[in-house]
Order: structure tokens, then sequence, then C-alpha cells
């Protein structure tokens, strides 16, 4: 399992209380969900979402999801 990125401390909260401690359980929920959660702004989502691709992962409702 591949933890999370280091991001601000009420992400950290938010994602932990989800709970959610890997990219591979983020994979799981769709952009949207994570991107109104609170402490999650724009620069913490971009963050996750590299993370997601360069491990070959994507959000739930990606696009490019097999």
């Amino acid at each position: 399992m591949t933890p999370l990125p280091k991001y601000s401390v009420p992400a950290e909260r938010t994602l932990t209380a989800a709970p959610t401690d890997t990219l591979e359980q983020l994979t799981a929920y769709p952009r949207m969900n994570i991107a109104v959660m609170h402490g999650v702004g724009p620069s913490v989502f971009r963050l996750l979402e590299v993370a997601l691709v360069e491990q070959g992962l994507r959000f739930s409702d990606s696009e490019m999801n097999s």
C-alpha cells in the first residue's frame, strides 16, 4: 500500500477520518468527493492527483479508468 503524500494538517485530519491513508484507498472515491472535503483545497487536490498518476492510479470516476 502506498501512503498518501504529505500535505496540510486539516486535509490530513479529514482524509484520515474518511478513513483514507493510502493512495489505493483514495481510488475508491470520485474526484468531487475528495475536492469538496474540508482542508482539501486546489493545491492539496493537485498533489493527491499527481501522486495517484505517478503510481498508475486514478479516482473512481476518472475517464481513464479501465
